[in-house]
């Protein structure tokens, strides 16, 4: 079983592999490639977004406050060499961050800036599987992952999206990690103790790519409210 969060500085060593993978993946594929999951988007596009999430997060995470988001500046470098460069930014904001000092974020928890060390890796590692990279993400990060979207935005979805209408609980377990979640109705949905009901099962990974509403490996899905969790948008 998987402790999560993790505590707030283990999330580093992660994020600059996946950071450093997602470097090499626009390093040696084709910039003008699609990426499937992202309509519209080619691996420019999707390198251009994530190297301006990292500057953005990294401004949050110094100042504490809130900033504007602006996610559509276009690198005033070659792309690799400028996305390497705002990934450093956030790992130096974060490596000088007190986990435990205010901070705002959008995300159904404690105000800190610990938030934003699981977010940016989790925000990585999602786009490193659109990106199409053949990384293979460890099943404790993916099931922390799945923990964050549960337990981190599904307590907001009403900031983005319409509350999901769930007709039962739905537990979700990660077969590769042995870890358990139960969601149950509610004004949001949230997370509860163990229920019999509807049940969605598979690796962490491809758990949290389905929450994430990316394609890959289905899990096995079972009853009427595990289908509706999996069709509801549950993040930003």
């Amino acid at each position: 079983m998987t402790t999560m969060p993790f505590p707030a500085r283990e999330y580093l060593p992660v994020l600059r592999e996946l950071t450093s993978a997602f470097a090499e993946r626009l390093r040696t594929g084709d910039p003008a490639a699609p990426v499937p999951d992202c309509a519209g988007w080619t691996l420019a596009d999707l390198g251009t977004h994530l190297g301006n999430v990292h500057r953005w997060a990294a401004t949050v995470v110094t100042t504490g406050e809130v900033h504007p988001q602006d996610f559509e500046e276009l690198p005033d470098a070659e792309l690799v060499s400028w996305y390497a460069e705002g990934a450093q930014l956030l790992l130096g904001a974060l490596e000088a961050a007190d986990p435990e000092d205010r901070c705002w974020h959008f995300g159904g928890t404690e105000k800190t800036k610990a938030f934003w060390f699981r977010r940016q890796v989790h925000e990585t590692a999602v786009h490193l599987a659109d990106s199409g990279s053949a990384h293979v993400l460890d099943p404790a990060v993916a099931a922390d992952g799945v923990d964050e979207v549960l337990g981190a935005m599904l307590p907001r979805v009403t900031r983005w999206h319409a509350v999901p209408q769930l007709p039962g609980p739905v537990t979700l377990r990660a077969t590769d990690t042995g870890d358990v979640w139960t969601v149950h109705p509610g004004e949001p949905p949230a997370l509860g103790p163990a229920a019999d009901g509807a049940e969605v099962e598979g690796p962490a990974r491809d758990l949290l790519l389905r929450l994430w509403k990316r394609t890959g490996p289905d899990p096995r899905v079972t009853g009427e409210a595990a289908k509706a969790l999996l069709a509801s948008p549950l993040t930003p």
